[in-house]
């Protein structure tokens, strides 16, 4: 028995940060049988407990293990509606894989590198559409169409539902289109998971702005229930001087123009975007990293990630740290921004910081991070990206009735993902804030079964 896993091949760091091609390359068919034939198939396997759509992990490994790559595929779209974007960008490491138990001798199996290739294989063969029974006449509204939107409307299709998705911006997918970059998700794995989603007869409708063209009430007396999935869009700030200067974004704002509407193609793509030769980018989750890592290959020949706490407390995957940290990108740790300076024709000209040290645990449990005196210091900077996170838009919750909101636009649900307006449902970051697309996934799976309950008992 292995005890280490085949290495997933990759971009070298010094020829991926001139492109926006995927970083990691995808095991070939030796790497994934070789890596499917540790897997200890276990009599219990703890690993399907970890996962939010309740795959059958070790299923779907046994057949890349015998080569047979098509049922492995099949096996994972039974409960998994976006196998090929899972196997990208889903943490793993802190759900299916931590709970493998090979990995206590050694390294746990590569689930998501697998579902990946399996997810891949089928996407390069031909994507295999379910048989779909008779319809209901039940017609159910989704808003917006990220992972939890996604997998509702696919669970529910399958089911024999109509389903249209309401989509506010000019491409389906939501944070999976405007928010991951084209080197770790690439658009066009997106786009061939939501041409699935259109396979089995989901209709969707693009630029609809739910709270504008229709509010939620309007969509009740054509609908039979709604589901909102409209995510956590809303930028946050760190409330500093110099955050309206120009060269100051919010990430979710660079992330969009750099992935959707692709700014680095500028002028073919008739969105701008500052390119700054120094860039500060705050904060340390995901969305940082990939904030940093775009800044890089547009350009930027210095790219500092400046995070108030310490690498322990670092939220990002481990692997986007290491590829960050190999791609030349560097951390200022303990340090948290207090005033963004600006030039005379007011573009970011630097950020001022202060050193920290990590004090009592906050209500979240870490280390409380206190500002130390005299160590105030300039970083030069020409654009400066604010990466600390995301709530969901107010403009659903203000205009519908009876909707019940907590603070920050957080839309509260039972454990059926029920809200407090009958007929509506929710799930995704718009119920929790910013998560995982498993999470938002497993939340969509729930509301599916959920909502296909709700339409029964109006018979």
């Amino acid at each position: 028995m292995l005890v280490k896993r085949p290495e997933m091949p990759e971009q070298r760091p010094e020829e991926r940060i001139h492109n926006f091609n995927e970083v990691a390359l995808g095991y070939t068919e030796e790497q994934a049988v070789i890596e499917a034939n540790r897997c200890l198939q276990c009599k219990k396997p703890q690993c399907i407990k970890g996962c939010p759509v309740g795959i059958d992990i070790p299923a779907f490994i046994k057949n890349i293990a015998e080569r047979d790559f098509e049922a492995s595929a099949s096996e994972l779209k039974r409960t998994n509606t976006l196998p090929a974007i899972c196997g990208r960008v889903c943490p793993q490491e802190t759900q299916c894989e931590i709970e493998c138990t090979l990995g206590k001798k050694g390294e746990p199996i590569a689930i998501g590198r697998l579902e990946r290739f399996a997810a891949d294989y089928e996407l390069e063969k031909g994507v295999q559409i379910p048989e779909i029974p008779a319809s209901t006449r039940y017609h159910v509204a989704v808003v917006g169409s990220g992972p939890a939107s996604l997998t509702v409307a696919a669970d529910l299709a399958r089911i024999g539902h109509s389903v249209t998705i309401l989509e506010a911006l000019h491409e389906a997918g939501g944070v999976l289109i405007y928010g991951i970059p084209e080197f770790r998700l690439p658009k066009e794995i997106v786009r061939s998971e939501v041409d699935f989603i259109k396979k089995l007869g989901v209709e969707i409708r693009l630029n609809f702005v739910v709270g504008k063209l229709r509010s939620v009430d309007e969509l009740l007396t054509e609908y039979d229930a709604v589901f909102l999935g409209s995510g956590a869009g809303l930028p946050s700030f760190l409330g500093i001087e110099g955050e309206n200067l120009n060269g100051v974004y919010s990430a979710n704002e660079f992330l969009t123009r750099v992935n959707l509407m692709k700014a680095y193609r500028f002028p073919d793509y008739d969105t701008p975007i500052k390119k700054g030769k120094r860039v500060v980018v705050v904060g340390a989750g995901n969305v940082a990293m990939d904030a940093a890592r775009c800044a890089l290959r547009l350009g930027a020949e210095n790219v500092t990630i400046v995070y108030r706490r310490g690498e322990d407390e670092m939220t990002a995957r481990i692997e986007e740290i290491q590829h960050a940290k190999d791609e030349g990108i560097h951390f200022k740790l303990l340090t948290n921004p207090t005033i963004i300076h600006g030039d005379e024709n007011n573009w970011v000209k630097s950020v001022e910081c202060i050193k920290m040290r990590l004090g009592e645990p906050d209500e979240s449990g870490r280390a409380r991070p206190e500002p130390i005196s005299g160590t105030e210091h300039e970083i030069p900077a020409d654009v400066a990206v604010i990466a600390i996170g995301t709530t969901p838009n107010p403009l659903i919750p203000s205009t519908t009735k009876d909707l019940q909101t907590s603070k920050r636009n957080i839309i509260p649900t039972d454990a059926e993902c029920r809200t407090s307006k009958e007929g509506v449902f929710a799930g995704g970051d718009v119920v929790t804030g910013s998560a995982t697309v498993i999470s938002a996934m497993g939340a969509g799976k729930i509301a599916a079964r959920a909502i296909d309950q709700y339409l029964r008992r109006l018979r």
